[in-house]
C-alpha cells in the first residue's frame, strides 16, 4: 500500500482509503457483522485512512468504527468524519458554532475517543461557506481540544474553491471519477497550491465503474440508487455521479476494453484516481472483506499509459460532460 500527506494536515496515510457510508446505510442491506469484515480487511490490507460521517445509519457506521479499532488495539488509523446533516430541516441558518460543537461531542461518544482526527462539514448549503463566523468557531474547537484539523465535503467545484479560501480548511472533499473530471481543470492546482488535502469519493459513479452494474439491476428499496435516482432526497450527484443511467452504461461498455488484463474495473477506476497527484486519498466503499480487500489491492496498479487516460478523456468528452460537468 503506497502512501500520501494529507496536505496541512501532515498526516501520511494510505493512498486507499475506506469509505465508510455502505457499512452505516443507504445501500441496502449490510449487516454489522459484514461490516466489521470489510473494515478489518480493508486495515489488514495497509489502509490506514477512515471516512464515516454522523448520518451514516445514524451513528452506526462510527460505532462499527469504534468496536473494530478497540478490538484491534495497536496504531489507530487516521478517522475522519462529518458534521452538518443530522440538522433537520438542513439550511444554512442550522450552521452554527453550537450546533456543530454538539454533532462533534456525539461523534466523539459514537468514536470513543478525547478529539477527532478529523471534522469535515457535511455538504453544507452554499452560503455557509460565506459565513465567516462558522469557519471561526471550528478554530475554537481545535483550541479546545476536540478536533484536530477540519474541511468541508463540498458538492461543487465552485464551492471547494470558496473553501479554500479559508486558511483553516485543512482538506476538501470532492467527487472525482472517470465520470466526473472537471475538478482536475482548476481545482486540484488551486488546492495543491495551499497545501490541501484532497479526500476523493464516490469514486466507482455508485457501483458503475466496477462493471457490475447492468440495465437489469434491481436495488434495494432502502438503496439510494434506487431512492435517490432523480435526486428525490439529496443532491442527484452523489448517485451514479448524476449521470444518467443509461448514458452510464454506454460509457461503462466503451472503458471496459481499456482495462488491462488481470485487474478489475474498479482497480482502474481507482488507479485513474491516482494518477493524479493532487489527491491525498481515494475513499471506495466496501459492502464485505472481499470488495475491501480488492480496492487495496489498486494501490499495487501500475500508472496508467497516456494512450489510455486520453481514451478515457474522450469517452467522457463525447458522452457525459454534457450531463455533468457545468453542474458540479
Amino acid at each position: 500500500m503506497k502512501s500520501r500527506t494529507l496536505g496541512r494536515t501532515g498526516a501520511t496515510i494510505s493512498e486507499i482509503g475506506f469509505g465508510a457510508w455502505q457499512i452505516g446505510g443507504a445501500w441496502g442491506d449490510v449487516s454489522e457483522e459484514d461490516g466489521k469484515r470489510a473494515l478489518n480487511a480493508a486495515l489488514d490490507a495497509g489502509v490506514t485512512f477512515i471516512d464515516t460521517a454522523d448520518v451514516y445509519g445514524d451513528g452506526r457506521s462510527e460505532k462499527i468504527i469504534a468496536s473494530v479499532l478497540k478490538e484491534r488495539g495497536g496504531n489507530k488509523p487516521f478517522v475522519a468524519t462529518k458534521a452538518g446533516r443530522r440538522l433537520s430541516p438542513h439550511v444554512a441558518d442550522g450552521y452554527t458554532g453550537a450546533n456543530i460543537e454538539a454533532f462533534i461531542d456525539r461523534s466523539l461518544t459514537n468514536l470513543g475517543v478525547a478529539t477527532l482526527d478529523l471534522v469535515q462539514l457535511h455538504c453544507p448549503p452554499t452560503e455557509v461557506f460565506y459565513r465567516p463566523d462558522l469557519f471561526g468557531a471550528l478554530d475554537g474547537l481545535i483550541a479546545k481540544g476536540k478536533i484536530r484539523n477540519y474541511g468541508v465535503s463540498v458538492s461543487t467545484v465552485e464551492e471547494g474553491l470558496k473553501a479554500i479560501e479559508y486558511p483553516g480548511v485543512a482538506t476538501i472533499q470532492i467527487i472525482y471519477n472517470i465520470f466526473r473530471q472537471r475538478p482536475h481543470d482548476l481545482f486540484f492546482e488551486q488546492a495543491q497550491k495551499k497545501n490541501v488535502g484532497i479526500i476523493v469519493r464516490v469514486p466507482l459513479a455508485s457501483g458503475l465503474l466496477s462493471g457490475k452494474i447492468t440495465a437489469d439491476t434491481k436495488f434495494a428499496d432502502d438503496d439510494h440508487r434506487k431512492y435517490n435516482r432523480h435526486g428525490e432526497f439529496f443532491d442527484v450527484g452523489e448517485t451514479f455521479a448524476g449521470v444518467p443511467l443509461e448514458v452510464a452504461l454506454e460509457a461503462v461498455e466503451q472503458v471496459r476494453p481499456l482495462v488491462p488484463q488481470g485487474v478489475s474495473m474498479a482497480q482502474f477506476a481507482l488507479a485513474w484516481i491516482l494518477q493524479s497527484p493532487a489527491v491525498s486519498v481515494v475513499i471506495p466503499g466496501a459492502r464485505n472483506a472481499a470488495q475491501a480487500k480488492a480496492n487495496a489491492a489498486a494501490s499495487d496498479v501500475p500508472a496508467l499509459p497516456e494512450e489510455t487516460m486520453a481514451e478515457l478523456a474522450d469517452v467522457y468528452e463525447r458522452l457525459i460532460k454534457v450531463h455533468v460537468h457545468q453542474k458540479w
